[in-house]
């Protein structure tokens, strides 16, 4: 049986306890900066968000949203769509909202920054000034780490950590694989996007394999010596997928040397493995925009003031999202979007000359095992001292040894969670 889940309930999931809402924002005195221009590069969640709240606690501000295509396709969720029980258009949102709401919406790709000249110049040569830029493009790959795959393998040896067509792609080979076939799963080194997404993607691949095609089996090749919710996924395996996921972890199995697109083998320091579908997740670095812009450091990321997340390589820029580098916090759809209050709220005060207030941010993440069977991982950060740190009061973890009742209302709070941020964000 369903719960009825209060408004105040489903805010708390999307936002945490201590964090904000775009409408329980406070707009500054003098917050009009009018004739100040602010351009966002990024469509995502971090990105649409950032330039939504500058909007709202500033209308004078001009607003330029950088998105990459007309539409956006929102990674969480998405391994649902791989598991079989989840719809690529459920996944997929638009930015009329954020348009309605006065931010100028750009279909375009960012292509080079001059930091210097402050200005952005994009793929069909238009060339937008800013006062403030906003860098939340997402992530890009490391391709030349592992032999025989590279951007252009991508169509055969999927990664689908980046969604849309590549989530559709494996799911399309996953209905091709025969019964008793073998999905591989290459998992890199962080840090990455959503740690627990892998567990996930293993998880509901092994439900698809297990009602379609039970004769099946799994091997994940992870650079790792452990994984995001280890313990819980592990448990989750055991007593849904008995023996049809094997996991191997870099510290006793090796790592991946190689995978052949032609022979569908992967290629570790001891063994070769023939597979049926093979999903190469590459280690990531920030998207390459953020080079051009000079916020990238040789990590290949973008350290930044976790005070107002402003580079602390370049200035009048702010990264934020999957890009930035504040640990601990996670690279996550519910980081980017509590950073991004944070991010608009520091670059009003900066162009009105206003204090910038105390920071906190929220971090949930839901992980489904199966369509019914959940957990959550959950965490409040805060600023201290320049640093951020963990609020342990607010850690909550779905504990071992739940009860089925309990799982299967975890995974009803993930998709709660799932619908108000989207919701939040582009609604």
């Amino acid at each position: 049986m369903k719960r009825a889940w209060t408004r105040r309930q489903a805010i708390s999931l999307i936002t945490g306890a201590s964090a904000t809402t775009l409408s329980g924002l406070i707009r500054p005195r003098k917050a009009n900066a009018r004739g100040a221009k602010v351009v966002v590069v990024g469509g995502g969640f971090g990105g649409s968000a950032t330039a939504r709240a500058i909007k709202y606690l500033a209308p004078g501000i001009e607003v330029f949203l950088i998105a990459a295509d007309a539409a956006f396709v929102c990674c969480p969720g998405s391994n649902k769509v791989i598991g079989g029980f989840g719809r690529i258009e459920d996944q997929t949102v638009g930015y009329g909202a954020i348009a309605k709401a006065g931010v100028k919406v750009i279909a375009g790709r960012a292509e080079t920054v001059d930091a210097d000249a402050r200005r952005v110049t994009l793929a069909d040569g238009t060339v937008l000034p800013y006062d403030k830029l906003v860098l939340s493009p997402g992530i890009g790959f490391h391709w030349d780490e592992v032999e025989g795959v590279s951007a252009a393998t991508a169509e055969e040896i999927p990664h689908s950590w980046q969604a849309g067509p590549q989530t559709t792609l494996l799911r399309r080979q996953l209905e091709a694989m025969p019964d008793g076939g073998t999905f591989a799963l290459v998992a890199p080194v962080g840090p990455l996007r959503c740690p627990p997404a892998v567990g996930e993607r293993v998880s509901l691949v092994a439900h698809y394999l297990k009602t379609t095609k039970p004769k099946s089996k799994i091997v994940v090749f992870d650079a790792k010596s452990k994984f995001a919710l280890q313990d819980l996924f592990e448990e989750a395996w055991e007593e849904l997928y008995p023996g049809m996921i094997e996991y191997r972890l870099a510290e006793t199995d090796g790592i991946v040397r190689a995978i052949d697109p032609e022979t569908r083998t992967v290629s570790t320091d001891f063994d070769d493995i023939p597979a049926d579908v093979i999903n190469f997740i590459p280690r990531q670095h920030a998207a390459d925009i953020t080079d051009s812009a000079g916020a990238m450091d040789e990590t290949g990321w973008c350290p930044v003031d976790p005070a107002t997340f402003a580079s602390t390589r370049v200035p009048h820029v702010h990264v934020i999202g999957d890009a930035a580098f504040a640990p601990p916090l996670p690279k996550a759809a519910a980081t980017a979007v509590s950073v991004a209050e944070t991010c608009a709220q520091a670059i009003i005060r900066d162009l009105t000359q206003g204090a910038v207030p105390d920071t906190r941010w929220h971090a949930g993440c839901f992980s489904l095992a199966a369509p019914s069977h959940g957990f959550e991982a959950s965490t409040d950060f805060y600023n201290k001292d320049g640093h951020v740190a963990v609020d342990e009061a607010t850690m909550n973890r779905s504990p071992l040894g739940a009860s089925g009742e309990d799982r299967a209302a975890d995974a009803e709070k993930a998709e709660l969670w799932l619908t108000g941020i989207m919701g939040k964000v582009w609604g």
